[in-house]
């Protein structure tokens, strides 16, 4: 699929979310992956907000999200030279499954009130499955559609992840109406997994060789990218910036809702809140693979830190649920418009067979982070109260939106491939960005 003078395989515009979806065995991905994900963001919402409401401590949810997203940082780069070394699809499903059996024991755990720090072990596991897997899976999606089709296929990516931030809680929500328990939430989630590991069961996997790196040294491969190549490693460096400053709110969001907005993290507003937060998520990342398709996505990044930061702002400002919901929208819009562009200047500036390596950095990075800054920011929420938080969040934002300028400069700073001396590599696999 890197051969740039042979037709697309559909009549739509290349790099759209249409063209991407015309791609059977990334159509069906999609769609395993959006069932599990809606699962997965009905737990996600219902477990710190389980949390908040026995202790109503910003400290213990935060560690309970860390928890989850922690061993993103310890074990994405592990995951990703794994990823190269095993049968992809065999690795994929396994991981899957520990995150499904992880879920199983987690709803075993609350049903039986059990404290508070065997719940956070528990979501340790599971946060060990996804940490080992999301490289993999990161690498794998993009080979599934023609290059020139990337820009559309991960927009798409982020819409399902977002789209599922809304679904997964109004479902959530709507059960809980219906008298569901979060023991059973817990268990639905278990289930949705069923539906990746189909998806992954039926499509042709592509496999990519490992060139240039062996043993022990492929650990550091993405790091070496990530030094010599200038787009790279800034976009790397700003997402871990910003996940660490700008998004403990994130991690927080039960916290910030009940002590900011008054609003009980168990009860349907603040689900309702969650959800159009999360719709504009969505409708940002879509945005990007839609109506903004044919923008070259390194300049969407600096508007959109600037535009995120007046949201969190504004955000930060208030004090009740009545504006929660616009002003939640389009702080979403903006995040996730900002996360699929710096994703995306990525993604087109590596070879398949880097992908492994430096998408770990990026799961470090972003899933990774964020909790860091949770587990940070938390215990200073409960002192000094959410506000002053998203204040910092956003003053960083906007100081990113001056430093990220990957306009210019590209890969003329420094090209690298797994291959030293083989300047195909990047020609073959991924154009600079801006080009």
């Amino acid at each position: 699929m890197t051969d740039v003078a042979r037709p697309l395989p559909h009549p739509y515009t290349p790099g759209s979310v249409r063209a991407a979806f015309s791609y059977r065995d990334y159509r069906l991905v999609w769609l395993g992956m959006f069932a599990s994900n809606i699962g997965t963001w009905m737990q996600n919402v219902a477990l710190p907000a389980y949390i908040q409401h026995r202790t109503r401590s910003g400290g213990l949810v935060g560690l309970t999200v860390f928890g989850q997203l922690g061993p993103v940082l310890l074990l994405s780069v592990p995951g990703g030279v794994l990823a190269s070394k095993f049968p992809r699809r065999a690795w994929l499903v396994t991981m899957q499954s520990v995150q499904l059996v992880g879920s199983l024991v987690l709803a075993l755990l609350a049903y039986r009130h059990a404290s508070v720090a065997a719940l956070i072990w528990c979501n340790v596991a599971i946060g060990t499955g996804n940490a080992l897997g999301a490289p993999a899976f990161q690498a794998t999606v993009p080979m599934l559609v023609d290059r020139r089709d990337l820009p559309g296929a991960i927009s798409l990516n982020s819409t399902q992840l977002n789209g599922s931030r809304v679904v997964g809680p109004l479902i959530a929500g709507l059960l809980g109406i219906w008298g569901v328990t979060i023991t059973q939430i817990f268990v639905i989630n278990a289930a949705t997994y069923l539906f990746m590991i189909a998806g992954l069961l039926v499509v042709t996997i592509p496999t990519v060789q490992s060139k240039g790196a062996a043993g022990w040294q492929q650990l550091t491969v993405g790091y070496r990218i990530a030094r010599e190549r200038f787009v790279v490693g800034r976009t790397l460096a700003s997402m871990a910036l910003f996940s660490f400053f700008s998004l403990p709110f994130v991690v927080l969001f039960s916290t910030v809702a009940d002590v900011g907005l008054g609003v009980d993290p168990q009860s349907s507003t603040y689900k309702w809140i969650y959800a159009t937060w999360g719709l504009g998520a969505c409708l940002g990342a879509l945005s990007a693979g839609t109506v903004l398709a044919r923008v070259d996505k390194a300049r969407l990044i600096r508007p959109s830190f600037v535009g995120f930061a007046v949201s969190l702002v504004a955000f930060g400002l208030l004090h009740g649920p009545a504006l929660a919901y616009p002003v939640g929208f389009v702080l979403g819009w903006w995040y996730f418009l900002l996360a699929t562009a710096l994703i995306t200047v990525l993604q087109q500036n590596l070879s398949d067979e880097e992908r492994p390596y430096v998408m770990a950095l990026w799961f470090m990075a972003f899933g990774g982070t964020v909790p860091i800054g949770g587990l940070v920011f938390g215990p200073l929420m409960d002192v000094i109260g959410p506000h002053w938080i998203l204040m910092i969040g956003a003053v960083f934002a906007a100081f990113l939106g001056f430093w990220c300028d990957l306009r210019t400069g590209g890969e003329q700073r420094g090209r690298h491939s797994l291959e030293a001396g083989d300047p195909a590599a990047l020609d073959q696999h991924g154009a600079a960005a801006g080009d």
